[in-house]
């Protein structure tokens, strides 16, 4: 009978408390969470409830499965408690970076909650994403690592590859050292405030959107839903465009070729009317001059403003179209024209003398000298 009692009060106790324990700080969490709703770091944690009971679970099952007096637990007990060893090393890495996300997630929540600048709300996003990526891969290694060390003959290897450390570092670093840039300049995007996290960029003659940024590479989406996948060096050693900088307001152009009798300054109140009716426009500012003039046209330069850079892509269509249009049905003549009229020839005495000989006759007969002309090979 202690036979079978013993094993089940050994490994019901151990699962008892770890679903009591559980359970009572799940209780305390939701009720801080719902006294202190200016904070939702106790909603987050509550999220580490299974990894919390899967770690509590196995520390008391590795402390406690030895008495048992199973005969099971007896012939194998080295490799049961290098099982739950291990499964304790992953439960622990899994709670201490569910912890850690929680924390920087709440911290960030309530910094974009107080925060009214996007600009200051995404550079801190950005920083909280790599800051939870370079958390991960620590916590990841150091718990690999203690795996690995438990088995005696990776221990015999790890004191090896300390001995050689010197040079296999050396080796690491430079077979790594694209990784290790990529690294770096990662943090420096970060902590240097070079690009966030929904900024408007063009790189390579590209135009898109800060995606995603991680330690190695960032994702640009396009506005055609292409995602760009470029390496985070490129960005601290190559120029390229961050339409965000500053601000997300921006301001665009729409330039006209048009005749020069063109009507300039209703096309002027018309832009305004325009205006008026976009809903994307924000109302900052506008304008409209003749900036440039050829032999044969104008050239009229449209500004508006847009608080983003989704909303001035549209209100420059918008304007392009419309004024467009208007000029059509309203100044047809103001649109640019290709001047053409039948060729006048010269009287027949003055056509031009080539090597030497004057033409004569009528416009019909060609110049003597043209028969000696020599022949340029291009028909």
């Amino acid at each position: 009978m202690e036979n079978v009692l013993r094993p089940l009060i050994v490994l019901g106790s151990s699962v008892l408390i770890t679903l009591l324990v559980g359970w009572l700080v799940d209780l305390l969490l939701r009720r801080a969470d719902g006294r202190h709703h200016e904070t939702p770091l106790w909603g987050l944690l509550r999220r580490c409830r299974v990894p919390f009971q899967l770690t509590l679970g196995a520390a008391l099952l590795r402390g406690s499965y030895t008495h048992t007096g199973l005969r099971l637990v007896s012939d194998h007990g080295a490799g049961i408690g290098r099982m739950l060893t291990l499964v304790l090393i992953g439960a622990s890495a899994w709670l201490v970076v569910g912890v850690a996300v929680a924390v920087v997630d709440s911290v960030y929540v309530r910094y974009a909650t107080n925060t009214r600048d996007p600009a200051r709300v995404r550079r801190v996003r950005t920083q909280v994403t790599l800051i939870q990526r370079v958390v991960i891969a620590i916590v990841a290694t150091v718990a690999v690592a203690a795996m690995l060390l438990t088995f005696p003959a990776m221990q015999t290897v790890g004191t090896s590859m300390l001995a050689s450390a010197g040079v296999l570092g050396i080796v690491a670093g430079v077979a790594a050292q694209s990784t290790l840039g990529n690294l770096f300049a990662g943090l420096q995007i970060a902590f240097g405030d070079m690009v966030r996290i929904g900024d408007t960029v063009v790189v390579d003659g590209e135009w898109g959107t800060i995606e995603e940024i991680t330690l190695t590479f960032l994702a640009v989406r396009t506005w055609d839903e292409r995602r760009i996948t470029m390496p985070v060096s490129y960005f601290t050693s190559k120029p390229f465009e961050n339409w965000s900088r500053g601000g997300i307001q921006m301001t665009g152009s729409v330039f006209f070729h048009l005749d020069h009798a063109a009507p300039v300054a209703a096309m002027r109140d018309q832009l305004r009317d325009i205006l008026g009716e976009c809903a994307a426009w924000d109302g900052r500012d506008w304008s409209l001059a003749v900036t440039d003039t050829t032999p044969s046209t104008i050239q009229v330069r449209a500004v508006v403003t847009a608080k983003d850079a989704d909303d001035i892509w549209t209100v420059r269509c918008a304007v392009r179209e419309q004024l467009i249009g208007w000029l059509r049905d309203h100044h047809p003549y103001a649109l640019p024209r290709i001047a053409t009229a039948p060729a006048v020839l010269p009287p027949g005495d003055a056509w031009p003398t080539v090597n030497g000989a004057k033409g004569v006759g009528g416009p019909d007969d060609k110049p003597t000298g043209w028969a000696r002309a020599p022949r340029t090979g291009r028909g």
